[in-house]
């Protein structure tokens, strides 16, 4: 059984069998990160979108640890330029392996671009992650609004799912609750909220109606705890 441990903002790690997997390592000018770049050393980076808020440590990590990294193709493409050796590229639809698991790409509503100071660079599109491992089943939803197809990302057969609430650039948490009654996981974990002033957010209050008008179970973590999944 996997450990799914929340570093602050959508930053998560994956354990399991030894092997770990980062989700989006904001840490660097992350308010609430829980670890400071060198604390990781994962086998695996899966990457959502470009956003600096999501691509964070990246290519600082995955220099260091050689670890291979999953994101949609144009992004892949310019972490490649980066000198992210390990850099892996996919799309909406498609699976690649990793040590221990697979990641799917699965539709997500947003924006994708890197801003490196000058200019908004590595453009493409954002994607949602169904990440198959240590025999679970997780979905990492990114930064998304609600949409219909989230039912199709259900029948996928959920345990975990991770949504975004902070509101103003991503779902909140009304919508994020509908999102819920459609992915139908077993467990859920809100993220992307109290990082900053604009999506601050209640994360108990939210899982508390996840229990209460869902068949789900909610779990809010705070920077730096883990739970079992």
């Amino acid at each position: 059984m996997p450990t799914l441990q929340y570093l602050g903002h959508s930053a998560f790690q994956l354990e399991a069998d030894g092997v770990i997997v980062a989700v989006d390592p904001f840490l660097t000018g992350n308010p609430k990160a829980s670890h400071e770049e060198k604390h990781l050393h994962p086998q695996a980076i899966l990457l959502t979108h470009a956003h600096n808020d999501h691509v964070g440590d990246t290519v600082a990590i995955a220099k260091r640890t050689g670890a291979k990294v999953i994101a949609t193709f144009e992004l892949a493409e310019w972490l490649k330029t980066q000198g992210v050796a390990g850099a892996t590229g996919g799309n909406h639809g498609g699976t690649v392996a990793f040590e221990g698991g697979t990641a799917k790409f699965v539709p997500a509503w947003h924006t994708s671009s890197y801003f490196d100071g000058t200019t908004f660079v590595a453009p493409g599109v954002p994607a949602g992650l169904v990440v198959r491992f240590g025999g679970r089943t997780i979905y990492f939803a990114g930064d998304t609004c609600l949409f219909g197809d989230m039912a199709l990302i259900g029948e996928e057969g959920l345990d975990v799912a991770v949504l975004p609430i902070g509101d103003h650039f991503t779902m909140g948490p009304a919508d994020a609750l509908r999102a819920v009654t459609l992915l139908k996981p077993k467990l859920v974990v809100p993220c992307h909220y109290d990082t900053f002033p604009p999506i601050e957010q209640d994360g108990a209050a939210f899982a508390a109606r996840v229990e209460a008008e869902t068949g789900s179970r909610g779990a809010v973590l705070k920077p730096g705890e883990t739970l079992e999944c």
